[in-house]
């Protein structure tokens, strides 16, 4: 059985290092990943060397725990046995703190690899030559394990399915779409605009929300500061002179609510704490998760685009599927993946059954009332024409009408947010700003003094 020497980190960034016999190296990273280690480089050795004959008897990869008992022993292989020294220690920290995968490392790869494949290189050359130029160590070894896995005739979104942790659902299935369709270049250009699109949305959503969730923390922050401190003090000052003057009652009222809040701490939080379990617990049953997904599609503000995106990805997909002379049933049953909602899933498996009964495919997405008449129109007419230019027409309809629908989201959404602030900026106001200026007017001197 081969030999390898492996590094990698764990969960809290040390790393360690060993050698184990194994299968194959891509049988070695499963086992490592399923032990909570992420891979930084394995090398395969032909015989057994001084270095490592006291941990000769490590033959299996057991569990992490173990593995950190003998940490020590562990030797580093540039070094040949010697004790690590302070730059070398350095260096496997600024390893550790480079292994996470962002979504610039996968754009880029991308591109690259759209780009190569454009220029008609194989997938092999492809990456082998992307891998020399990969900065990031640990997508360096994740894309040799793809290498290996193409190499050895397997397709490349079965390997990129064990990193669930840094290709998206939803960009595996573009490369599995693209790989079975025999159009994978054009599933890359996707996936590029799919990153694109997605970072672009996620910032312009943070540049709203941030600041908003900011200013509300603040305001909630000022709430019970000012409860828990500058009310009591107001009241001591009433108290020590005499003063007949009362607060206002909203400020009692959330007074008296704070204090209890604090003794009795622990009852919200096992309230809040079995509600989430409850709701956790019923979204991980197939009716729980059927009923989420479909509240994700109706929800008030975002469930049309959640739908409108879903049925576009879904819509590419089936158009890439036909252009490669693929028929309509073997064109849904692999374009169904593209998107993990039960919902969508659901509908799809629908029109697969009516496609065996003699029936029309598009009725289920008609009778989910999810949607648009015009869509169903352009699929319908498209079924009695030519389906595969009527699919070009609806993406570049749909294409519209998600930007609208995200231009009005961006346009209500701002105003949402500061009706939510504007509620909790009046309550700051009436309760402790309202009796800050009833202490600063005096009128309690006048209480007081048995005015």
């Amino acid at each position: 059985m081969p030999s390898f020497v492996y590094r990698a980190v764990t969960d809290n960034g040390k790393i360690v290092q060993n050698r184990v016999e194994e299968i194959n190296r891509k049988a070695l990273i499963k086992k490592l990943i399923r032990n909570g280690l992420t891979p930084i480089s394995i090398v395969q050795r032909n015989r057994i060397t001084k270095s490592y004959s006291k941990t000769k008897h490590k033959k299996n990869i057991n569990d992490v725990s173990s593995m950190l008992e003998a940490a020590d022993m562990y030797v580093n292989i540039e070094e040949k046995g010697k004790q690590k020294g302070f730059l070398a220690r350095l260096n496997d920290r600024l390893v550790a703190n480079s292994t996470k995968v962002t979504t610039r490392d996968l754009v880029i790869f991308t591109q690259d690899f759209y780009l190569l494949k454009k220029a008609n290189f194989n997938n092999i050359h492809a990456l082998s030559t992307i891998i020399e130029k990969t900065e990031n160590i640990r997508f360096r070894e994740i894309l040799r394990d793809i290498l290996a896995g193409v190499e050895a005739g397997e397709n490349m979104y079965t390997t990129m399915e064990y990193y669930s942790d840094v290709f998206p659902y939803l960009y595996i299935n573009m490369i599995r779409v693209g790989e079975l369709s025999g159009s994978l270049t054009q599933s890359l250009e996707e996936a590029v605009a799919y990153l694109d699109e997605t970072e672009a949305l996620n910032k312009r959503l943070r540049s709203i929300l941030v600041p908003k969730i900011a200013l509300l923390a603040a305001i909630i922050i000022l709430l019970f500061v000012g409860i828990l401190v500058i009310i009591p003090i107001i009241q001591n000052v009433f108290k020590s002179l005499g003063s007949t003057e009362q607060l206002p009652a909203i400020t009692l009222w959330f007074a008296d609510f704070v204090d209890k809040l604090i003794k009795y701490w622990y009852v919200p939080v096992a309230v809040i704490a079995a509600i989430v379990v409850a709701v956790v617990g019923y979204v991980r049953t197939p009716k729980g998760r059927y009923n989420f997904d479909y509240f994700k599609y109706t929800m008030p503000l975002f469930g049309k685009l959640i739908f409108s995106l879903d049925f576009l990805r879904f819509a590419r997909a089936m158009l890439l599927n036909l252009r490669n002379g693929i028929r309509v049933q073997d064109a849904l049953e692999v374009s169904k993946n593209i998107s993990k909602n039960y919902v969508m899933l659901s509908i799809i498996e629908n029109s697969l059954k009516n496609i065996l009964i003699g029936q029309s495919w598009i009725e289920p997405f008609e009778k989910s009332n999810l949607a648009s008449p015009m869509i169903i129109e352009m699929l319908n007419i498209g079924m009695q024409t030519d389906l595969q230019e009527m699919l070009e027409k609806l993406l570049e309809y749909m294409e519209i009408d998600i930007n609208n629908t995200i231009a009005k989201i961006m346009a209500v959404l701002p105003e949402i947010v500061y009706a939510i602030v504007g509620v909790f900026l009046i309550f700051l106001v009436l309760v402790v700003l309202v009796p800050c200026i009833q202490a600063y007017m005096g009128g309690w001197m006048f209480s007081a003094a048995g005015f």
